[in-house]
């Protein structure tokens, strides 16, 4: 068995070493109105337990404002360089002319299917310079963010990218999610909490059938520290106008994450539902 064992998480946390601990943490806050609407319900009547706010999208100050007025909210700062819809596009916060290797030829990010392509020739610099300002901007507006992810950045080159995130968590205090074995255990042997197994991303469960999948995946929970990255959204007409959003996706994980029946599989199943915030303490302090 790997020295990293499950349920590290649970001993830097202060957690029983048998406890089932899992953040949900609703990513995408800031890209469009039915995406923003659902997770506010989803924070309210739901078990989604946090998320994370995609500062240069058209409905970030929308969710930047919602989080001044429900400042008991734990979020986190979904680090946006990637524009998944191809009529309803976004851009850096930094000058364009400061960061041209972050942007296509029509001056906006490049687009999930040229994804390669960017990572192929993005220069760090001015990445980290634009995190930054993405950082900075939420942090401008007085709030206190809890954690670092990023939107939809895959494949190769991501190693380096990582590091750069990883460095910026710790220069600003926050914690950072991490995907995939080699991550999570360099943030271990760092005295780091994070979570023990790979997190799930709700596009990549069906759609057809998913409740009973997320009440089956609540039902064989790990012990140890999980974290699902979930994607409410309504299915309405604004999202279909967009394209690209994965509306029935987004409706999906919204009915089951608001239903009775998942709150009664957390409380059944004896699962402790965390923020990042007691991570970023931690972060904080190391």
């Amino acid at each position: 068995m790997n020295h990293l064992h499950t349920g590290r998480a649970n001993a830097l946390l202060g957690y029983p070493a048998d406890a089932r601990l899992l953040i949900i943490n609703a990513d995408d806050f800031g890209m469009c109105h039915a995406i923003n609407a659902a997770i506010l319900r989803s924070l309210r009547d739901g078990i989604v337990c946090s998320t994370t706010v995609m500062a240069p999208c058209p409905w970030a100050l929308h969710a930047m404002q919602a989080l001044k007025n429900n400042p008991e909210v734990p979020f986190g700062i979904h680090l946006t360089v990637i524009c998944d819809p191809a009529h309803y596009r976004w851009g850096p916060l930094t000058c364009r002319e400061k960061v041209p290797s972050l942007v296509d030829e029509a001056g906006y990010f490049y687009s999930y299917e040229r994804m390669p392509e960017f990572l192929a020739h993005v220069r760090l610099g001015e990445l980290e310079a634009e995190f930054r300002a993405q950082i900075d901007t939420v942090l401008a507006t007085g709030l206190r963010p809890t954690h670092l992810d990023w939107h939809s950045l895959r494949g190769d080159g991501m190693t380096t990218i990582f590091q750069l995130m990883l460095r910026l968590a710790k220069d600003y205090g926050l914690a950072l999610r991490a995907v995939g074995r080699t991550w999570i255990e360099q943030l271990q042997r760092q005295g780091l909490p994070t979570n023990d197994h790979d997190f799930l991303d709700s596009f990549g469960l069906e759609t057809v059938g998913k409740p009973a999948h997320y009440a089956a995946l609540l039902r064989d929970l790990p012990v140890g520290l999980s974290e699902w990255a979930v994607h409410p959204g309504l299915d309405d007409a604004e999202l279909h106008a967009i394209g690209s959003l994965g509306p029935e996706v987004r409706q999906t994980d919204l009915d089951f994450l608001t239903s009775a029946e998942a709150r009664r599989l957390i409380q059944q199943e004896g699962i402790t539902l965390l923020s990042y915030k007691p991570l970023q303490r931690i972060w904080h302090e190391t």
